[in-house]
């Protein structure tokens, strides 16, 4: 799996975390003082890289969670149809067919940059 543990208070906003077995970016990361029961507790608040749910955890500061390895890779268009495009890795030259974002339209021979985890891609 490409997994590490990493300290709740090593985390920051911008970065990945696991959350719900889904990789998740985290948004906002706010931390409470310790009080008189217990430990320093943060929250983080993200949203899922692949599925764009929007997700919360709440844990202590010392507590350990898994952090997701999501590789930047780039790709480049070989042929288009509909919603999906078959897109060659530039590094591997493996082939693979992708789902077009709403918001994006290509062309082949466009390059693009993807994020890949675990078999999960998607366009950046």
């Amino acid at each position: 799996m490409a997994n590490e543990q990493k300290q709740v208070r090593e985390l920051q906003e911008g970065s990945y975390v696991m959350m719900e077995d889904s990789p998740c970016k985290i948004n906002a990361y706010s931390t409470a003082k310790p009080g008189k029961h217990g430990s320093a507790k943060a929250r983080i608040e993200g949203k899922g890289v692949f599925d764009g749910k929007k997700r919360s955890l709440s844990q202590p500061v010392d507590a350990k969670v898994w952090v997701p390895i999501i590789e930047r890779k780039q790709g480049q268009v070989v042929s288009v149809s509909g919603d999906d495009a078959q897109v060659m890795d530039l590094d591997t030259y493996e082939t693979f067919t992708m789902r077009i974002p709403d918001d994006e339209s290509f062309s082949p021979d466009d390059e693009i940059e993807y994020l890949e985890y675990e078999g999960q891609r998607k366009v950046v």
